[in-house]
């Protein structure tokens, strides 16, 4: 049988870039939002328009992604799936084109056994072809032709339609599920 060809997501998937964006705004303009008004929003629907503007500037600077956490239990869960199919990490990075670099940096530092010829930087995902996408938004399915696979972030907690993976060592089982023998 072929091993499948699975894309990853970066921002909030595997970096904490959702946290970053949190620590940003609680430095730089002491705001705070409570878990509930958070709850199924993206984090610039629910900020000022000056604060968002501010936000995107200091992302503009690529520094911004250069040293995100790492998603708990991704490392191991990509390693895992490294082994076992084809990986390839894609990331929507032409938002900001300056965290290119930053970003392939990251991943290098963080995931050293992924092949730098599978890490994909592009705007439309529907370029990818690879059997699954897992992402955390649902947008990015809309013309990919593979089956998306939601990863929880606050944002997308009400979306519905899609698997989904709340924490990365759940991530065998739901691909083990949606592709029944391929792994």
């Amino acid at each position: 049988m072929n091993r499948i060809r699975v894309a990853v997501d970066m921002d909030e998937v595997i970096a904490d870039t959702y946290g970053a964006m949190l620590n940003w705004l609680i430095d730089h303009h002491g705001a705070q939002w409570s878990a509930e008004a958070l709850s199924g929003h993206q984090l610039f629907d629910v900020i000022d328009a000056d604060v968002a503007g501010a936000l995107r500037t200091a992302m503009h600077d690529g520094a911004f992604f250069a040293d995100l956490k790492v998603i708990d239990g991704s490392q191991e869960a990509l390693s895992t799936l490294a082994a076992r199919c084809d990986l390839f990490v894609t990331s929507a990075a032409m938002e900001f084109p300056s965290s290119l670099g930053p970003k392939f940096l990251w991943l290098r530092r963080h995931f050293p056994f992924i092949d730098p010829l599978n890490i994909v930087f592009c705007g439309d995902k529907s370029v990818i072809a690879t059997d699954c996408l897992i992402d955390d938004n649902a947008r990015h399915f809309a013309r990919f032709g593979g089956q998306g696979i939601l990863f929880s972030s606050p944002h997308n907690v009400q979306v519905t339609g899609y698997p989904r993976i709340d924490h990365w060592n759940e991530a065998l089982a739901i691909l083990s599920d949606t592709f029944p023998g391929a792994l």
